[in-house]
Parts: structure tokens; sequence; C-alpha cells
């Protein structure tokens, strides 16, 4: 095929649909293009700036027709940080988008026709992230700043304001970065790894307004950290603990393994539905709770679990859902690969007074194999929560042997959902396909599915 584009070259397309990553797409003589920041409906002027041999990306140069559903970005860092790619979209557009995307995943690839549900969006979509995660470092000047990291790069932008992160979280990291400056504590360079503080990551409930700070060091000790941690304390009394993460490694990971609280006991807790979790440093815990509770309630109801049902909970985190299941369940087993999610689980079910929950540390392949062939368990419903990359083959063998009734899949990766799903296609019926807009004015979708026994 003769590609009909040349590289630095302007052309005027017709945008037909935005991509996974809500970019739009148009089509010059049947060779597809992905441009950044068009959106379904318009037609812009663009440059050609890469070509492959199936497709070529664009850069918008000028929006002749403009969508309806186009509104200006209310962020001054927005095209920049990458961290939510569609703020250029009235709220409602972006729900559609997920929707869609989610719906093509399906037609192109399920045997039989399933309409996916409108997207279940937040009321308030703003400032809905109860974790934030800075990085401090210094800018070409030499000057300490903190803020995000630009798109692909490491390169930090200074932020005043953030729209999706709690305000607060900004205050205490400006503060931190004010006390550094005062006080002359060396920041953290990537290139030479030298330089002490690293990052600031704070965590906050949303319902019980506890907050956790973390600062994350390159060494064992910050100059006057007791001095600090009371100075944050004082100036902001919401701040229950302040802990010391200690991250020598020359890596792309925030945080390291060793965690010391400087003040406060080391954990925070929170409220989701009926229940209590302690969140501590290294918890995985939803970063928008309110769209989580909304989440479990939709899988609880589709999971339609009775008095006598054993669930299995497959990447079961610190509990969260399984002690939601447990209220309608006789038994529940959670498992979870993260000894220290594991920990936090027994935490939370003995904080909840649940006695009909079991969790186990290990694979998920190998742990739900054991549980059902040596322990001799078959659960009635199993709800899976895997990570991006999906459910394994194995975990999806076993499950298809065991006539499971109800299968509930949360996904937060619709691609390799739609993947599993046509696995089980043949023996289930798959009744349901929910988004839920987890990350407002981001591209990610989270899903809920659910499959029952044919």
């Amino acid at each position: 095929m003769e590609i009909p584009v040349q590289k630095n070259k302007e052309y005027i397309v017709d945008i037909i649909d935005n991509g996974f990553e809500g970019e739009g797409i148009a089509k010059i003589e049947n060779f597809t293009i992905f441009i950044d920041g068009a959106i379904k409906g318009e037609k812009c002027k663009i440059l050609i700036v890469k070509i492959t041999s199936s497709h070529a990306f664009g850069k918008l140069i000028e929006i002749l027709e403009k969508a309806s559903n186009r509104c200006t970005p209310d962020c001054e860092t927005y095209k920049r940080c990458g961290g939510c790619n569609l703020r250029h979209i009235d709220y409602e557009g972006t729900l559609n988008i997920k929707q869609e995307k989610v719906q093509n995943l399906i037609n192109k690839t399920l045997v039989n026709n399933i309409k996916v549900s409108k997207t279940v969006g937040m009321g308030n979509p703003y400032n809905y992230r109860n974790k934030a995660q800075y990085p401090i470092g210094t800018d070409k000047d030499g000057k300490k700043v903190l803020g995000v990291f630009a798109k692909r790069t490491h390169e930090i932008i200074p932020i005043k304001e953030c729209k999706i992160q709690k305000e607060i979280s900004y205050q205490i990291a400006k503060y931190i970065l004010d006390y550094i400056k005062e006080n002359n504590i060396s920041v953290y360079n990537e290139k030479k790894q030298k330089g002490l503080v690293r990052h600031i990551v704070t965590k906050v409930g949303i319902q019980t307004n506890e907050i956790m700070c973390i600062i994350v060091i390159n060494g064992k000790e910050i100059p006057n950290e007791l001095t600090l941690a009371n100075n944050i304390i004082d100036r902001f009394p919401m701040v229950k603990t302040v802990v010391k993460n200690i991250n020598t490694k020359n890596t792309n990971v925030i945080m390291g393994d060793k965690n010391e609280s400087i003040v406060g006991r080391g954990y925070i807790t929170d409220v989701l539905g009926d229940y209590i979790f302690k969140i501590s440093p290294m918890s995985f815990y939803q970063v928008n709770p309110i769209q989580a509770e909304a989440l479990y309630n939709i899988a609880i109801e589709k999971a339609q679990i009775g008095k006598d049902d054993i669930v299995c909970d497959l990447y079961c985190g610190i509990g969260t859902i399984g002690i939601f299941a447990s209220k309608y369940a006789k038994k529940v087993y959670g498992i979870e690969i993260v000894k220290q999610a594991i920990e936090d689980a027994h935490i939370n079910a003995k904080l909840n007074n649940i006695k009909n929950i079991e969790f186990m540390c290990g694979d998920v392949e190998e742990s739900f194999e054991k549980l059902v062939k040596k322990e001799k368990i078959n659960p009635d419903v199993v709800i899976v929560d895997p990570p991006r990359r999906g459910l394994d083959g194995n975990t999806i063998e076993n499950i298809l042997k065991l006539d499971v009734k109800r299968v509930v899949y949360i996904s937060c990766n619709p691609a390799t959902m739609v993947r599993d799903l046509k696995m089980f296609e043949e023996k289930y019926e798959i009744k349901e396909v929910q988004p839920v807009d987890m990350f407002p004015f981001t591209s990610h979708v989270e899903c809920v599915s659910l499959l029952c026994l044919k």
C-alpha cells in the first residue's frame, strides 16, 4: 500500500472517531492518522509528525470546525502535564467517549452483541484524588521546585494547583518545600543520583479527614525531622502522621520498602460504605474513594450473593470488595500476592468485626488452584479485580471447570477484560458491562462485567 501522506506536510481532515487514549482519529485514503487534542466531529488542519507502515501521527494546527462538546481547559499545565488528557472535552462528552471505547472493543472481539451501559460519572468530578505524589528537584536555574512530571519525561513542571488533587495536598507539599529551602536541605538529582528529598506523598481519608504525609528520601534521616514533622502537624491539624520513606535505589519507583513514622501511628483510616479501612504508606487504596464505593456497590449488586454462597475475591488488595461482600455471603476467601496488603486486609476484617472472611497471601494463579483443588472450596460467586494485564489462563480455566454460577469481573483495562471475556463466552452469558468513571478527565475507565453460567 502506498502511504498517502508525507511527514512535515499539512492536511485538512475530518475527525471520525476518538481512540483508546482519547486522541482524534482521521483517515486519508483509508490511511489512519491519530491526532492528540482533536475530537470526533471536528474538521482540523494538522501537520504530519510521524509515519509508520500502518498509520501516522498528526499535530493539531488549527480547529476549523469545533465539536459541540469542546471546552477551554481550566488548567495552566494541562498540555504539558498529561495527568488528565481530556480536559478539552466537557464532562458528559468524556463519559460518552469512555462508553464508546468499551463498546468498540466488545464489537470487535465478542461473538454476542452486548450493549455497554452508560458510564457512571461523578456528581463533582474535581479534586477527587485522595493520593498525591509530588516529585521534588531543581529547575534549569538550579532553584528547588515541586510539581508534576511533564508527560513522557522526568522534567518537573512547577504547579500552583491541580484540579484533580485535594487542595490541601499541595498546601502541605508547598509548606515542606519552603522548609527545605529555608534549611538548605538538598533535593534529589536523578542524573547524579545525589541529594536527599525525592518526593512528597500525601494520603487523605475522604470521610475521616485524616491525612498521612510521607517524605521520600535518598538517605536515612532528614535534618531536624522531628521539628519538621511537628511543624507540619501544627500548621495542618488534619495530618495525623508524618512518615519518612527510605528509597536509595536508582529507580523510577517512587517509594522504597522501608517506612519509619516520625510522628503519629504510621497510618490513617478512611470509611467506605459501612466499613472502616486502615491505610498504610504502602497500601493500595482506590485513589477515588467516592467512585470506588459506587463501583463496589455495583459489583455486589450484580453478584446477587445469597446467604449460603461461598465467594472468592481474587486480587483482593486490602480486602475492600471482600469485606463489602461478607455482609451477604456465608464465607468469603480473598487472595492477594502483596504481603503488606494482606496484613492490612486482616486488620480491616478485625476493625469491622467480620468473622466470615479469610485472606491468603499468594499468586492468584497458584493460590486459587490450591484453594479449589486441595482445600475443596467450590465457590458460588467469583469476583476478580486483576491488574492491567488481566487474568492468567490457568485462573480462567479453573473458573470454567468449577461451573461457578456468577463471575463479576472488575477491570481497570477494558482491552484485557474483553480479551478474557471472549474465553468465557462459550460457557457464560455476559449479561452486563458497566463502565465507571474512576478517573474523571483522563482516558482511563473502570468496568464491571457480570457473567452468568449458561
